[in-house]
């Protein structure tokens, strides 16, 4: 059994916080020139090539079959989606923008676990989502007035990847974090393979091939390895530190994404834009710590009360 070590947990989760808008912000640099399917499928296709040596070096678990196999299967698709709605929002939104809007997906979350999974969930955390929402909007309505619809993919994003750690949580008791990871990247290239031959003959051009020179070829790898790397801090910063410990500090993803949007593209939120990210960060910590405490509350019921 892995003993807590809540330092290093943080540590790595704050490395996960700096590494993910660094791959997105990677992502808006090739999205100029590299058409999306090819991004995607070399996203995927570096995540397999290093895990699956360390999967085998390491002996890990990956073979699956029946209920898990299948979930797997659509845990790829939906990882698929995800990728390449966002990856096609960053197009077109400020990098600041586009990550802010996908932190609605604590309050997807909550929703689906109060009308889907049948969870209590309190009218004050059910509010914080109404509010967190609305600072969603104050962070959309810029950009949807600018670039139309592509301002609503984050939106699609979050919901996306709310069911995606929905059916995470179905299988993650039953398969090893990196052994799925590597069968995901497998069968994500498997998925793409048939999709960009076909959307080349068809002429449709986010599927299109083009062949990249040294600089995007290195771009393109370090898409991958970026993507790969986020995934193993989070995983890993889960095995030292509780999820009611690390999860308030995934939103410096915020700050972190705000600074490098401005260094690569100079682009700042505007002020709606800016209110906006600051209303979705104050009703997603209210969330996170209202979970906390309830979590508290419960184990401290839960408790034997000593005999009298």
């Amino acid at each position: 059994m892995t003993h807590d070590r809540p330092v290093l947990g943080i540590a790595l989760m704050l490395g996960f916080c700096i590494v993910a808008p660094i791959g997105d912000a990677v992502a808006k640099v090739l999205g100029a020139t590299i058409p999306l399917g090819e991004v995607v499928f070399v996203r995927f296709a570096v995540q397999a090539l290093v895990l699956i040596p360390l999967v085998w070096v390491t002996g890990r678990a990956w073979r699956m079959r029946g209920r898990i196999l299948w979930l797997t299967f659509l845990r790829t698709v939906l990882h698929v989606l995800g990728i390449g709605a966002m990856f096609t929002a960053l197009k077109y939104l400020p990098l600041a923008d586009a990550v802010a809007i996908v932190f609605v997906m604590p309050f997807f979350m909550l929703v689906l676990g109060r009308y889907v999974l049948q969870e209590e969930v309190g009218h004050r955390r059910l509010l914080a989502c109404v509010v967190g929402f609305i600072g969603t909007l104050l962070v959309v309505q810029p950009s949807f007035a600018t670039v139309g619809w592509p301002a609503m993919l984050p939106v699609f994003v979050a919901a996306n990847f709310s069911v995606f750690m929905l059916v995470t949580r179905q299988i993650a008791k039953e398969t090893d974090p990196v052994g799925l990871q590597a069968v995901s990247g497998v069968m994500a290239i498997g998925l793409m393979i048939p999709l960009i031959l076909l959307g080349s003959r068809m002429d449709v051009d986010v599927l299109s091939v083009v062949i990249p020179d040294a600089q995007e070829w290195t771009l393109l790898l370090g898409i991958g390895v970026l993507g790969t790397v986020a995934h193993l801090l989070m995983t890993w910063s889960l095995r030292y530190a509780p999820s009611a410990t690390l999860a308030p500090m995934q939103y410096l993803e915020i700050p972190v994404a705000t600074l490098l949007g401005f260094a690569v593209f100079a682009e700042l939120p505007n002020p709606l834009a800016s209110l906006g990210i600051l209303v979705t960060m104050a009703a997603g910590l209210y969330v996170v710590f209202r979970e906390q405490a309830t979590a508290r509350h419960q184990a401290a019921t839960m408790q034997p009360q000593p005999a009298e």
